[in-house]
């Protein structure tokens, strides 16, 4: 078991870029054991997948709305997992949640996570 905390959520401009991170407040546990991902959900709407990455080899997988703009990374410690967005839109608007999943399968569905974040809200103004 894993408990998550996010950071690096907030207020941002159209155009802006922001990096959220994720990392393990449970003692003896990385990020690094588990495939992680990034999910959002915005005001009204079901939770999206982003982006994920495998704890093994650090492969990773991006959903197609996101692709080119998301970038999911972590750190040589795999002690923290990234999300970066580049050009926010308000569209991006929503509370970002990390989880994660043990394994070496990335999942696309909410479903398939079996630990959570409490989540960071990000917020585009235009």
């Amino acid at each position: 078991q894993i408990q998550l905390v996010e950071s690096g959520g907030g207020l941002v401009q159209a155009g802006d870029s922001l990096r959220l991170s994720c990392t393990s407040a449970t003692s003896g546990r990385t990020v690094g054991q588990y495939t992680m991902a990034w999910f959002r959900q915005a005001p009204g709407k079901d939770r999206e997948f982003g982006a994920a990455i495998t704890w093994r080899t650090g492969g990773t997988y991006y959903a197609d709305s996101v692709k080119g703009r998301f970038t999911i990374s972590r750190d040589n410690a795999k002690t923290t997992v990234f999300l970066q967005i580049n050009e926010l839109t308000p569209e991006d608007t929503a509370v970002y949640y990390c989880a994660a999943r043990p394994g070496a399968i990335m999942a696309t569905s909410a479903a398939g996570y079996d630990y959570w974040g409490q989540g960071t809200q990000v917020t585009v103004s235009s």
